[in-house]
């Protein structure tokens, strides 16, 4: 990590705050989800162009990972847990396609294109990835977060991240040389999905008596400050159980959507992500080197088909898990394209690709530019397939994650 001094930070996060504000509303403008002027803004700020923000830079990760644990919180104060058990079997047959035909297509790819085995295996497991984030974000802007599709598209998604610690880790010991047994995977996988189960059966005991004390005592701020301790404190026993951080603030946002504070709760929540979320949609475009993909160099346009290839295989194989539960008579498509963008996750399987040594630095190019275009590419589609559920020119009154999204 690189490290920034107090003066720099503070300058920086000027110039991130007020270059995703302003790209937000441009492309809010011109009928397009913030979070895609978001994303531009990483770019444009990253070293494609003016090399201003590094994703590496210690304390701008550590902004950015506050911020992804807020949205995920948001999310789940959002969402109606009913709702979401309602749609589970749908979700879960959505999430197991959505792994295995980008998996497949991936190593399919990779190994045509004469790659090594180990190689194609780790380019498979990049494209199992599903950005929860960056959907739900979406979704939300669009005013659509409580649909069946929608809640579909989260619970697969919350699988995903699920799934992707299993085989993140089955992936991280092959690629260093070590053994990955089936105890080793069962583990992971009980550990991830007992931590979600016997929070939200444990919380919901404890939680709605524990607010209802802590109502009594409040002072302003008190709610929004204690909440926040809350969902931070759940995404630590998340990673402390072997699990992954945004379940446990998902999690934690589930829970206290049961109580009698959680309008209170959202809106003082939300002005707090004003801050942090869209450094992490910054940080997530700066990380795409648009360089290294100059076509004049032999090897950049071996990188480009390579990149190419993948991002076909990862589109196709996520779009075809939408249609996954025969069952469901909504749309599909959108299901489909809401599981496609890998953002940080994806992000984070090409790293770990490439500090073992799997990839070399054109690979790692090649699959970041899969994750950057299937990220980019979801806002707009999802646009076009679900229009905002309010009538023209009617502006409803934002609040929790509405009111996150609408005041980019």
């Amino acid at each position: 990590m690189l490290h920034l001094d107090v003066p720099q930070l503070l300058g920086l996060l000027v110039i991130v705050l007020g270059s995703a504000k302003v790209l937000g509303m441009l492309a809010q403008r011109i009928g397009q989800p913030a979070v895609l002027g978001e994303l531009i803004a990483g770019v444009i700020l990253g070293c494609s162009v003016f090399g201003l923000v590094n994703p590496k830079n210690e304390p701008l990760h550590v902004f950015a990972e506050i911020g992804v644990v807020i949205l995920l919180f948001e999310i789940g104060l959002e969402t109606d847990l009913a709702n979401l058990l309602k749609v589970g079997g749908a979700s879960a047959a959505v999430a197991l396609v959505g792994v295995v035909v980008p998996f497949a297509l991936g190593y399919g790819v990779a190994y045509l294109l004469g790659l090594e085995t180990l190689v194609a295996i780790v380019a498979g497991a990049t494209l199992t990835a599903t950005s929860v984030g960056i959907t739900a974000r979406v979704l939300s802007d669009l005013g659509r977060l409580q649909e069946p599709e929608s809640q579909i598209v989260l619970g697969a998604a919350i699988l995903d991240d699920i799934i992707g610690l299993i085989v993140l880790a089955v992936v991280a010991g092959i690629a260093e040389g070590g053994s990955i047994t089936l105890f080793d995977v069962l583990r992971i996988a009980a550990a991830a999905f007992g931590f979600l189960v016997v929070t939200l059966v444990a919380g919901g005991i404890i939680v709605p008596p524990l607010v209802r004390a802590i109502a009594h005592f409040r002072r302003p701020g008190t709610t929004a400050t204690l909440a926040i301790m809350f969902a931070f404190g759940f995404a630590w026993l998340a990673w402390w159980a072997g699990s992954a951080l945004l379940i446990g603030a998902f999690a934690a946002g589930l829970l206290l959507r049961r109580t009698t504070l959680v309008h209170e709760i959202e809106k003082g929540v939300a002005h707090l992500g004003q801050f942090f979320v869209p450094i992490f949609f910054v940080t997530v475009g700066a990380a795409l080197d648009l360089r290294v993909f100059n076509p004049i160099e032999a090897a950049n346009r071996r990188t480009l088909v390579i990149g190419g290839m993948l991002i076909l295989a990862a589109v196709a194989g996520k779009f075809v898990a939408g249609y996954a539960p025969f069952w469901f008579r909504g749309k599909k498509s959108v299901i489909g394209v809401g599981m496609i963008p890998r953002g940080e996750v994806g992000l984070i399987f090409a790293q770990t690709g490439l500090a073992s040594g799997v990839f070399d630095d054109k690979l790692f190019s090649a699959t970041a530019l899969m994750v950057m275009v299937t990220t980019f590419i979801a806002p707009p589609l999802l646009r076009a397939l679900f229009p905002p559920v309010h009538a023209k020119g009617e502006v409803p009154e934002p609040e929790g994650l509405q009111e996150l999204v609408t005041k980019a």
